[in-house]
C-alpha cells in the first residue's frame, strides 16, 4: 500500500477530455459557498481571539502563547480519532455540526463580557472547543469533495476551494481587525459566529446522497482503522517526507505567529484596523499562488517550485525583524512582505495537497489528512510556547528572526527529500 510509482521524469501530463465545469453542480455550490463562510469565520476568529487576550485581558507573550497552544492541541489530541470516525460518516452532517458548535461556542465569550464574566480561562476554554471543531470540519470538508465530484472534476474543485480560502483570507484578517478597531474586542467575535450561521445554512442544503464508504457489519476497531492512515503515510516517501517538512515548518510558524501578533500591536504601536490590513495583504498573495499552482509544476517541476517557493517566502519574512518608522510607512512594508509570503506559501500549500491527494486511495483520504495534520501540526502547541518564552526572554524582535530562520529550514529539507525530486508529472498510489 505504501509504494508508489512516479510517472516518467520530464514527461508532461497528457491532455485530457473537456468535463463539465464543477460549479454547475448545485450541491458544490453549496459547499463551495459553506466552506467559503467557514473560512471567513475561522480566519476572522484567529486575529479576534489572540486580540481580546492582549488588548481586553492584557495578557502577556506567556499567556498568549499558551491561549494559542490550547487552540492548536486538538490536532495532536484528536485528529488521527476524527479522521477515522469521518471516513465512515456523511461529511455534510459532520460540517454542519462544527458550525453549529463553533456558533455556540463563540457566542459565550460575548455574553460573559457584557456580564463582566469574561477572564482568561474562559477565553482557553472557549480556543480549545473551537479549535476541535475546526479540526472536524477541515477533515470533513476535505473529505466531501472527493465523495461530491467525480474524480476527473477533483482539479477543479480542488482549485476553487482553494480560491475561496483565499480570498477568505483576504477578508478575514481585516474583517477581524476592522471589528476589534470599531467594536470592542469581545463583541467582535459576534461577526466570525455569524460566518459559521452562513456555513451551516449553505451545507446544510445540499441535497445529494455522499457515497460513503460501505460499513462492514463488524467493522474494525478505530485504533485499526487510525492504523491504517499511519501506516500509508509512515510506507509512502512522499507523503513521509511532507510530514517531515510540515512538522519543522509548522512548529516554527506557530513560534514566529505568537510574537508576530504580539508584535504588530506593541512594538509597532498598530491599531487593531492596521493589524487587520498587514496580515489580509497574505490574501491577495494567496489568490496569485493558487493561480500559478496550476501552471508552474508542469512547466518546471513540482519538486522545483515547492522548494523555490518556500525559501522565497522565508526570506520575505526575515525583513519583518528589522521594520521600523511611522505606521504611514511600516504598513505598506509590512503588505509588501505579507503579499510574497502569502503567494508563495499557498504555492507550496496547494502543490502539495494535489501530491497527497494523488497517492492516496479514495476511502483513506479522510484518514490521510488527519494523519497529515497529527504529523505536520502536532507540535504546533509546543511552538506557540516556545514563542511565547522567546518573546519574553529575547524581546520581539529577536524572537521573530530566531523564529523564521528556523522555518528556513523546510526548504532544505524539501531539496533533501524525495519531494525536491519530483518531477513534472505526480506519482500514483
Amino acid at each position: 500500500m505504501g509504494a508508489v510509482r512516479s510517472a516518467p521524469q520530464g514527461v508532461p501530463v497528457p491532455s485530457l477530455p473537456a468535463v463539465t465545469p464543477v460549479w454547475r453542480d448545485r450541491d458544490f455550490r453549496r459547499l463551495w459557498a459553506g466552506q467559503t463562510a467557514s473560512q471567513l469565520g475561522e480566519q476572522a476568529g484567529q486575529i479576534i481571539l489572540p486580540l481580546i487576550a492582549v488588548v481586553a485581558l492584557d495578557a502577556g507573550a506567556g499567556q498568549l502563547g499558551l491561549l494559542r497552544a490550547v487552540e492548536q492541541s486538538p490536532i495532536l489530541l484528536f485528529s488521527l480519532v476524527i479522521g477515522a470516525w469521518v471516513d465512515l460518516r456523511r461529511s455534510r452532517t459532520v460540517m454542519v455540526l462544527a458550525d453549529l458548535g463553533r456558533t455556540l461556542a463563540l457566542a459565550a465569550v460575548p455574553i460573559a463580557y457584557l456580564l463582566g464574566a469574561l477572564h482568561l480561562p474562559l477565553l482557553v476554554g472557549v480556543a480549545f472547543l473551537v479549535g476541535t471543531l475546526s479540526v472536524l470540519f477541515d477533515v470533513a470538508y476535505q473529505t466531501s469533495l472527493v465523495r461530491l465530484v467525480r474524480a476527473d472534476q477533483l482539479p477543479q474543485g480542488n482549485s476553487v476551494l482553494e480560491s475561496s480560502r483565499s480570498a477568505a483570507q483576504i477578508g478575514g484578517p481585516a474583517l477581524g481587525g476592522a471589528l476589534v478597531s470599531l467594536l470592542s474586542a469581545p463583541i467582535a467575535l459576534v461577526g466570525s459566529a455569524f460566518f459559521f450561521v452562513l456555513s451551516c445554512l449553505s451545507i446544510g442544503r445540499m441535497r445529494r446522497r455522499e457515497a460513503t464508504p460501505e460499513r462492514a457489519e463488524r467493522p474494525a476497531p478505530i485504533w485499526r482503522q487510525i492504523q491504517e492512515g499511519l501506516h500509508l503515510v509512515g510506507g509512502n516517501p512522499w507523503l513521509r517526507s511532507v510530514g517531515l517538512v510540515a512538522a519543522v515548518y509548522q512548529f516554527c510558524f506557530s513560534a514566529m505567529m505568537t510574537a508576530y501578533l504580539l508584535f504588530l500591536p506593541r512594538g509597532l504601536h498598530l491599531s487593531g484596523a492596521a493589524v487587520g490590513l498587514v496580515l489580509a495583504a497574505m490574501g491577495p498573495g494567496a489568490v496569485v499562488g493558487s493561480l500559478l499552482a496550476a501552471r508552474l509544476p508542469r512547466r518546471f517541476g513540482y519538486g522545483v517550485v515547492m522548494v523555490c517557493s518556500a525559501a522565497l517566502a522565508d526570506v520575505a519574512l526575515l525583513n519583518t525583524a528589522a521594520l521600523h518608522g511611522s505606521t504611514a510607512v511600516v504598513v505598506p512594508l509590512l503588505m509588501a512582505v505579507n503579499f510574497v509570503f502569502g503567494g508563495c506559501s499557498q504555492l507550496v500549500d496547494v502543490t502539495v495537497m494535489a501530491l497527497r491527494q494523488a497517492v492516496t486511495p479514495v476511502q483513506l483520504q479522510g484518514r490521510v489528512v488527519a494523519t497529515v495534520n497529527v504529523v505536520g501540526m502536532g507540535l504546533t502547541p509546543l511552538g506557540s510556547l516556545l514563542g511565547g518564552c522567546l518573546a519574553d526572554q529575547w524581546g520581539l524582535r529577536g524572537s521573530l528572526l530566531l523564529a523564521v530562520l528556523g522555518m528556513s529550514l523546510s526548504p532544505l529539507l524539501m531539496a533533501f527529500s524525495p519531494l525536491g525530486r519530483l518531477g513534472k508529472a505526480l506519482p500514483r498510489p
